[in-house]
């Protein structure tokens, strides 16, 4: 009874959501205050509906409801309560769902926290996010139902959920990425609104930063999670692979990135109004191509959920129409609400434009290695593959150009800036950087040009923030200077930072990466970089759902005093029998230490893997990092204005805009 009652709750949410999407449009259009205020209360039904749908498919996994054919196919009585939980977005079915349920969870909080907007703007761009909500929770009825029953033949158990995603990374990654995708719908909806509604200004950009700012934090925590998941869990000791479905993330992500600095640049001096909403487009629609890639059965990945090709048409069909109906408003709505305001060439606006072209020409780049084989493969039947050596040749430069005008970025005022106050400033950043990045590279034992570039780099960066930092507290107390800066600022601060470490963690874990692959029996020691990794045997184990060949490697200095007992397993999952392995990790702030089973040998022997990473903690922190600063930025007070003075800013605001 309670799946057909999660049926239900769907069915109602699409209704709901078609009253969304449909009425409040055309009450803003008219001018129809009643039709208007339809908007909240459809949004809030909507994901009353959707909690409840999610919530029946969640006591389903709980109580082992095997007449479900998605829980039969995803769980097992043996398999513990928290992958349970897990397994209910753990393939293609259930984490469209929870897609639909953050959708309508971003509908509700936009409705709930942007009451200052106006009315007709509100009821838009609420409209705009239901008519997306009809999309997915329409594909989602009809070819995707999670509570489609397996009667009267019912299971006695289920076929136990995909190893590979019983983990706790898995628990958390999917919604945080999710968060992320859905999340760019309202920067989306908010352009759509704009252009609907000929506002397309300053007061749009200060309403929408925020939301953006929360999503592109949201994405960003997801692929950390992700590239850690990736790291420990396959046992390679990687952490990225150019995957197309790692790209399929990375890349609203970077697009989101130039969106929230375009976004910057249009509120505050009301330029780059046009482009900012051609990124808001790109992002949504790089997240939905993200969704086509992971459902459609085109190709084959650790992360794909579906294979049925059926699926893949009805979203192939929707990104079309969002793409395709968003671009030829824009190309209707461009000429009235285009920028003509001039800016210099030395302001902090040319390098911010040149940001953004970075990012968008990396975008460009991967979205390129990521389809061309399948393109290739649907027209003529080649088989192509694009792997690391493209991605590396053409992305790492554009980023190290990216650092280099970053740094510039930040010391440039905006409107203009005097050339003999520029170098003065930066001048001493960059001798500092220099004589930094040597200090740094010389650190290691072996020479890396690319170590000595990202050195500098991340000290250019850092340096400069630091300066910037300086100036703008140097008439002031230290305590009284600090505590003038906003949020926003220390968010840049930190986001800046967080890009320099990351880099700094990518280029060292991969040039100084040492590893070695080879056959240990137990009383055999392997020397490697200052450490001995001395194999004692392996014992077996049991899990609730698994068997397992637990190894005992134990970790000294060459002097002999102990570092750590590393204890990589081989399992074995009874259901599938699908073998797994997990990977022994000491991690470090400057070194992990990685070791990983490979096949058993004869005589009690095992292959192994064995790994030291220099400095690999640095990419997720530097990741962190980024996305606290995304959060700081969006805590910032002046998103958070009265109600009154809200409405008059940006009416005031908008008028101004139309004259401009």
């Amino acid at each position: 009874m309670i799946p057909e009652l999660g049926h239900l709750a769907m069915i109602l949410a699409l209704c709901m959501a078609i009253i969304q999407g449909t009425l409040p449009l055309i009450g803003a259009w008219r001018g129809d205050r009643l039709w208007m205020g339809l908007a909240q209360p459809a949004a809030w039904g909507q994901f009353a509906f959707l909690l409840f749908a999610f919530a029946c498919l969640a006591q389903a996994f709980l109580a082992d409801d095997f007449s479900v054919t998605y829980v039969a196919a995803n769980s097992n009585s043996a398999l513990p309560w928290y992958y349970k939980l897990s397994a209910v977005w753990g393939s293609h079915e259930g984490s469209l769902l929870l897609w639909a349920l953050i959708l309508g969870g971003w509908t509700f909080a936009v409705s709930v926290l942007s009451r200052q907007l106006p009315e007709d703007m509100l009821a838009r761009v609420l409209g705009v996010m239901g008519l997306i909500s009809i999309g997915f929770l329409a594909f989602l009825i009809v070819t995707s139902n999670p509570f489609e029953r397996l009667l009267p033949q019912a299971p006695a158990d289920g076929r136990d959920l995909n190893p590979l995603l019983q983990d706790f990374g898995l628990v958390v990654h999917p919604p945080m990425l999710y968060m992320g995708y859905v999340g760019f719908s309202v920067a989306f909806a908010f352009a759509i609104a704009a252009l609907l509604g000929g506002r397309l200004d300053a007061a749009w950009a200060r309403w929408s930063r925020p939301w953006t700012l929360v999503a592109w934090t949201f994405l960003g925590i997801g692929i950390v999670l992700g590239s850690w998941w990736a790291y420990y869990e396959l046992g390679w000791g990687g952490w990225w692979f150019w995957d197309p479905v790692e790209n399929a993330s990375l890349m609203p992500w970077l697009v989101g990135t130039a969106l929230l600095h375009s976004l910057a640049v249009t509120e505050k001096r009301g330029l780059f109004k046009s482009w900012t909403v051609l990124l808001a487009i790109a992002a949504f629609s790089l997240s939905l191509l993200g969704t086509f890639l992971v459902r459609s059965g085109v190709l084959t990945s650790v992360h794909a959920f579906a294979t049925d090709p059926e699926r893949g048409v009805f979203i192939l069909a929707f990104l079309l129409l969002v793409v395709g109906g968003s671009l030829t408003l824009f190309a209707l709505r461009a000429p009235v609400v285009k920028s003509r305001i001039g800016f210099a060439l030395r302001s902090r606006e040319s390098l911010l434009l040149v940001n953004n072209l970075i990012l968008v020409v990396a975008t460009a780049t991967i979205l390129l290695g990521t389809l061309y084989p399948l393109l290739l493969d649907a027209l003529s039947g080649t088989k192509l593959s694009v792997g690391p050596p493209y991605f590396n040749t053409l992305f790492l430069p554009l980023m190290a150009l990216l650092m280099f005008t970053l740094a510039v970025g930040v010391l440039l005022r905006w409107k203009d800036t005097p050339l003999q106050w520029l170098l003065g400033m930066l001048i001493p950043v960059l001798l500092a950087s220099v004589a930094l990045g040597m200090l740094a590279s010389l650190w290691f034992d072996d020479f890396y040009w690319s170590v000595l570039a990202v050195s500098l780099l991340a000290a250019w960066v850092i340096l400069a923030g630091l300066r910037d930092l300086l100036g703008k507290i140097r008439h002031k107390s230290v305590l009284q200077g600090l505590r003038s800066l906003t949020p926003s600022y220390w968010g840049m601060q930190l986001a800046h930072a967080g890009v320099a470490i990351c880099a700094l963690g990518i280029v060292l874990s991969t040039q100084q990466n040492v590893e070695r692959d080879l056959r240990m029996a137990p009383g055999d020691v392997l020397e490697l970089s200052g450490y001995r990794f001395g194999f004692e045997g392996t014992t077996h184990a049991e899990g609730p759902n698994y068997v397992s060949d637990k190894a005992s490697i134990r970790v000294s200095k060459e002097e002999g005093s102990e570092v750590a007992v590393l204890h990589p397993e081989k399992r074995l999952y009874l259901v599938q029998r699908m073998p797994m392995t997990e990977a022994g990790i000491d991690a470090g702030l400057t070194r992990d230490l990685y070791v990983a089973l490979g096949e058993p040998l004869e005589n009690g022997a095992w292959a192994v893997r064995v790994h030291i990473k220099p400095f690999v903690r640095w990419i997720w922190l530097g990741g962190l990092l980024m996305a606290c600063g995304g959060a700081l930025a969006a805590s910032d007070q002046r998103y958070r204005v009265k109600v009154k003075t809200g409405v008059r800013a940006a009416l005031g605001m908008s008028n101004r805009g139309v004259q401009a």
